[in-house]
Parts: structure tokens; sequence; C-alpha cells
């Protein structure tokens, strides 16, 4: 859309980045792949809605079957597979039993090579989600619909400890090994926790990290808000072994090891659960505000998340498959607990970081374990790209595919997935989708449709995106435009609500582009992702970032994504980061962070190939003010980069507390950077 000016209109998103080439799917992988039918676009038209969600709830054992797919009745409050009764843990355990019970379900690899990789049976995982089951129903007294919070590092025992939870009723609220004690209290406060679930420590890095500190400290600032934490019960990281020098609080705190002997051998019959009664509380952070617990189903969750792994991440019971997210993340509850170990697969549980003791460490567990799936980020994408772009060829492993996850990636970074890691062998599927969303959205159903680096691709089987500006109107495929991505249709794994916040879920997802507010048409009610996107030609969605992210300059705006990708063209540079600065002349400007490869030294020339990239790329409106050339970025635990924080850098702002971040100290490094720079030019 475009004014009388002829200057783009500031509704929609200015896209620069060229169409790339495309990849066909392997053959050998096609040969072998879950879902060939060309047809399936035709089963999951939008005309055959919500009817072919039947196919999801077919992939599961069902106590009662449902009796209506979808009730849209009470708009946007969707309810799947209305009638039918089930349960996750009976899914993802007691099913394999007759046929699979001697199979691995879960490998855990610990930190340090020197300490033994645990292969965890089904019927192990059996034993240990029964015992643990009974434990809390009878030694603590939780029943269903109780909520519990579980603030856990990358431990065999938080699958466990889930599993039992599913069995049972109770709804886990899962919190991110890495957070804060805040975060934590806040969490617990919000879902009405009274029991936590923690450890005393564990190995990151080679390093002992005691966990249990964070505990003592969220029960007390959650009895600031007036809110008692009944019960702490501790996994022991070494079985036996209670580590954390902080001391067990008389009454409150159980060291699991120390009673779960009391309830050996018992066995606990799984709940009946409604399909549409909570399995559990996910919370993702607003942009401003408190955390929102995005609210997700038994029945509608629990049969998305298994098709999606067994149609576009082709899993199999013969696979070994490697997601190397974190549990404590969506990623990590759909695609290394409920989704692999539904269709009794060989799921991975990685203690570590990607690059240590060396950025061969996930080749070589590639090659131990015969892994065939890897499923990652670009973020570990870059990493291990930065410090190892050889490492891959060392090793001898096969991936028949692997999975970018998380946001979108650079088509330069995806090529070096594509060559070096899958050797050209691999199927690559490049997802979207979101805490809210339970699984995939948009992804090339990897053996029917070709690879395009930087493009997600379609909507999965089922969904169907659309892209509206910002006044509502739909913008076309092959525009060049962007937008904000939106789904025209439910879908199972779409969350319940918002836990004890229905208006807020309302106003977040759907308010802004409904079309009637009174209607009882599930057509009238799109869900808007806040992300931007557009639309090529072909069909496939390329994903510009948060729409928080996109940048006013002049009138135009520009995706961040689009500028930083630019960026890593340039040999030498490992990772980019673009974020607004506020300009006297031009309003906004995007200023750019860059953090070098091994052995490349900082210039202005390597400065000026930044810029010249950008320019070339996009064009001179996408021009940044400045490029840092700096020793790092600064990055949450999970490898996530903290433009907010370099944008308050930058913006001469307070940058709040950094104490959480991996390495908060390179924050105040850039801070003298960008103050020395600019007081010599004042």
């Amino acid at each position: 859309m475009a004014d009388g000016s002829g200057e783009v209109s500031a509704s929609e998103i200015a896209v620069h980045w060229q169409e790339e080439e495309y990849y066909p799917p392997p053959p050998d992988f096609v040969a072998q792949a879950n879902l060939t039918d060309p047809k399936v676009s035709e089963r999951f038209a939008l005309e055959n809605f919500p009817d072919y969600y039947h196919e999801f709830g077919d992939l599961l054992d069902w106590y009662k079957p449902w009796d209506t797919v979808l009730d849209s009745t009470n708009p946007p409050f969707w309810r799947w597979f209305v009638g039918g009764e089930l349960n996750a843990s009976y899914n993802c355990v007691d099913r394999h039993l007759a046929g699979s019970k001697n199979k691995t379900a879960l490998y855990f690899i610990p930190d340090s090579e020197d300490e033994p990789i645990e292969a965890i049976t089904y019927q192990e995982l059996y034993v240990r989600v029964n015992e643990f089951a009974a434990y809390l129903r009878d030694g603590i007294g939780l029943r269903r619909g109780d909520r519990v919070t579980v603030h856990l590092p990358m431990l065999a025992e938080l699958a466990v400890t889930m599993l039992a939870c599913a069995r049972l009723g109770v709804i886990h609220s899962v919190v991110f090994g890495g957070f804060s004690a805040q975060a934590c209290a806040d969490r617990i406060v919000d879902s009405g926790s009274s029991v936590l679930i923690t450890s005393d420590g564990y190995w990151r890095a080679g390093k002992w990290i005691d966990h249990k500190e964070k505990a003592d400290q969220a029960c007390d600032l959650a009895a600031g808000e007036d809110h008692r934490v009944e019960k702490v019960l501790i996994w022991e990281r070494h079985r036996g072994q209670y580590r954390s020098e902080h001391p067990l609080v008389e009454g409150r705190d159980v060291v699991i090891d120390d009673v779960i002997g009391e309830f050996r051998g018992q066995r606990v019959e799984p709940e009946h659960m409604r399909a549409d009664e909570t399995l559990f509380l996910m919370y993702t952070s607003g942009s401003t505000g408190k955390p929102k617990a995005a609210q997700h189903s038994t029945g509608g969750y629990l049969s998305y998340v298994t098709a999606m792994s067994k149609l576009i991440l082709d899993l199999k019971p013969t696979d070994v498959y490697w997601c190397m997210a974190d549990i404590g993340w969506i990623t990590g509850h759909s695609f290394i607990v409920y989704g692999p170990l539904s269709l009794g697969a060989s799921s991975i549980i990685y203690e570590g970081v990607p690059n240590h003791p060396d950025a061969g460490r996930p080749w070589r567990i590639a090659e131990r374990l015969d892994v065939n799936i890897l499923h990652t980020s670009p973020t570990a994408i870059r990493l291990l790209r930065k410090d190892g772009p050889e490492e891959p060829k060392k090793y001898k492993y096969h991936f028949k595919l692997m999975v970018t996850v998380g946001e979108p990636i650079e088509p330069d970074v995806w090529r070096w997935y594509y060559n070096v890691v899958g050797q050209q062998e691999s199927a690559i599927v490049d997802t979207w989708w979101q805490t809210e969303n339970g699984g995939f959205l948009c992804s090339t159903v990897p053996a029917l449709l070709p690879m395009k680096p930087g493009s997600a691709g379609p909507g999965v089987p089922g969904i169907h995106p659309v892209i509206y500006d910002n006044e509502g109107n739909e913008v076309p495929a092959g525009t060049g435009k962007g937008g904000n991505i939106c789904i025209r249709n439910p879908w199972p794994g779409s969350m319940m609500g918002i836990w004890g916040n229905p208006d807020r879920y309302v106003a977040t997802y759907y308010a802004r582009y409904c079309k009637d507010r009174e209607s009882k048409d599930w057509r009238d009610w799109p869900y808007f992702a806040g992300d931007g996107a557009m639309l090529a030609s072909d069909g496939y969605f390329r994903i510009l970032g948060r729409i928080d992210d996109v940048i006013n300059v002049a009138g135009h705006r520009l995706g961040t994504k689009e500028l930083e990708s630019a960026a890593l063209m340039v040999p030498g540079v490992a990772e980019a980061a673009v974020v607004a600065t506020r300009d006297e002349i031009k309003g906004i400007m995007p200023e750019i962070f860059v953090s070098l490869a091994p052995g490349v030294s900082p210039s202005e020339e390597l400065g000026r190939r930044v810029i010249d990239s950008i320019v070339r790329e996009i064009g001179p409106i996408a021009r940044p003010r400045k490029v840092w050339l700096v020793p790092d970025l600064p990055k949450t635990r999970s490898g996530k980069i903290m433009r907010r924080v370099l944008a308050s850098v930058s913006n001469r702002e307070d940058v709040g507390d950094v104490t959480s971040l991996a390495n908060p100290e390179i924050v105040e490094q850039i801070r003298e950077m960008v103050q020395a720079e600019r007081l010599g030019h004042t």
C-alpha cells in the first residue's frame, strides 16, 4: 500500500529481502517419511475445518471418545474434543509397554563427558513416574486440579515430575531453571501453588550451580505476597548426596530420595481427564506487566504436539531424537517430553551447553547415540558456527531431519546448518510458533515441499495464516510488503486462555482484528500473534520478528531481523543485534551491535563492510547510524540476545537488573564503549 507521494505506508513493514533459492527434500528422506500424501492440503483445507482434526485426536488412546471436535460457542475460548476423556501420562508411557517396554524413552546426558549417559527405558520411566505420583498423592496429598510449581534444571527427574503430575491431574507450572528466585516466586503466587519441586543443584559448563538457594529465596518472596509454600520437594542431582550449601528447612523441605523408597512398587491408576481440563501452565513474559500463564488443555494440546511430532518432525518409534531446548520452555514441553514420548521415540535430555567443553560436543553426542533428528535454535546454530565452523566434519553421524525454532534464521546461517551440519543430506524444517500455540504454526512438510533459506514456509496442515496491516486490510502474497501475521482458524494446540485473566487473553490475542465482538462465529476471531511477517508469491511466510522490534525510520517500518541478516553475510561477523535509537532529525534510527568470530579483530573497515552489506541488501533507508563492534552480546541463560538492554545502553537509559544474564559483565563494557565514543564527539 502506498500513499500519493509514493512513500510506503507506515501500516506495512517494508521488506527488501531477496527471494532465496529452493532446496528439494533428499530422496532418502522422502522414501521413509511419515507424510508423503500430496493431497494433504486438500484434506486440511479450510472448508473441512474443524472435522479434519479428527486425524490428530486419533493418534491418542482415549478412555472415552469425544462427542464434538470443536465447541466454539464461547469465542475465543475454544474447547477441543469435548466429551472425550484421556490421560497424558498414560499416552506417553503406559501405552508403549506392551511392545516397547525395554526401549529407551529418555537419554540423560550429563554436563561432564566423564559421567556416564543414563538410558531410561519405558519400563523404568513407568516405574519412576508411578512411584513419584504415589508420593505426591499419598505423601503430600495432591489432588486433581491442584497446581505445582516446578523449578528444575535439565534433569531426567523433570520429565518424571511432569508425567507424575499429569497422571494425577495435577497442573504443573514449570519455571525455566535459569530464571531468578523472583521469577519463580511470581509464578508460584500467580498459579496458587502450595508445592515447589526443585533440586539441590546441577552442573553447567563444568561448574556446580547451587539451585536450592533460589528455592529458599522464592519461598520468602512468595511469603511477602501473603502466599505460603507448604512443601519444597528436592531432587538430588547425585542420588544420595545432598550437595547444596543451604540447609533443609524443617517441616517444609523434603529430599525426595529420602522418602521415595516408601512407595517402591506402587502403581497409580491414571486419572480420566476431560479433554478440556488443564494439563499445565506455561508462563510467557509480556512487554509490560506481570508474566501471563498460557493454560494448555489435555486433549487438544497432546493431540496437536503428537501430530506435529509425527508430520513435521517425522518422528518414529525407531528414531533417536535430540531437541536442544530447555524443558522449561514450551519447545521442551512439546518436543522433548510430550510429543516424542507420545509417539514412543527416544528423546534426549542434555544437562550441559552446546559448546562445552568445546564446539565438538554436540557432534560427539550425535555420533555416539546415532541421533538422526536434531532440533535447535538459530541462536545455538550461530554459536556453534562461531565457535567451531569446521567441527561437524570431524564426526560420523547422519541427521535425516534438522529443525530450527525460536526466531527467524538468517539465510547464511541456514546454509551452514544445511551444508556443514546436515552434510546436504538432511531435510530442514524452519518452524514458527509460540508459547501460546502449543506446537508449530508454519513450516514446510519436509517430504512434500522444498526448503527455502530464511522462510518458515506455509501454514502446517490445518493452520491457515493471513497477514493484516495495521488497519485490518489483508496484505496479499507477492507484494513484498510485510504486516502482522494472524491465524484465521482455531487449532487444538492453542491455549485455553490466560490463567486467572480471561480479559487479558481476549485483549492480547483476539481483540485487535476481531470483526464482531458479539459474534459466535470463529471466522470473526482471528488470532493475533504479535509477529511481523511477509507472504511470498509461492505461499511461504517469512517471519520478520516481533512487531515490537519493528523500527519506524522516516515512515518506513523496517524489521530488525532483515538488517541483522544482512550484517551476518559479512565474513567474520558471528552475531548481530539491531536496536532503535532516538535521532534528532529522523526520530528513530537503527544502530547495530556486532560480535566477531574468534580470531577476527575489530576494525573500521569491518564496520564499513557491515554498513555496505545493509545498504546493498536493503537500501540507504536502512543505513545504521552506528556499528558497534563488541566483545560479546548480552544474553540470557538460554542464549537469547537481550536487545532491550542494548537499546537502553544506546539511548542512555537505565538498563535495569542484568544480574540474571549469562554474561552481565558485558553490559558495562558495552556501556563504557558507547559512552566514551559519544563523549568524544561532544
